[in-house]
């Protein structure tokens, strides 16, 4: 008995709806990027499910994910860097005091 593509689905849309809330409402530049992760999570769900479920399955959707998750690991290193940088200039990670063009 196998688990129906629906419900991967719908996993997929909860993480997806989750990390987009917390991109959107949050204020904490961390919190952000842990939202944006948690996005590219339910893109790879939804890849390895319609690799699987597919008209042809084959293994094009894990290769796909497995770029997927290459990609969230160097946006991860290079959005944390970013963020060790900003907070020793400006003491804070609170995404709107970040107006480093305004002066």
């Amino acid at each position: 008995m196998s688990i129906p593509v629906t419900s991967y689905l719908l996993v997929a849309l909860i993480l997806f709806c989750i990390g987009l809330y917390g991109a959107l409402t949050k204020r904490n530049a961390v919190i952000v990027l842990l939202s944006i992760e948690l996005m590219l999570n339910a893109v790879n769900i939804n890849l390895v499910a319609f690799a699987k479920y597919g008209m042809f399955p084959n293994i094009s959707g894990q290769i796909f994910s497995l770029f997927t998750i290459t990609v969230a690991a160097a946006e991860a290193a290079v959005g944390l860097a970013i963020l060790i940088s900003l907070y020793r200039n400006r003491n804070t990670v609170q995404v709107d005091e970040m107006d480093l063009m305004k002066r």
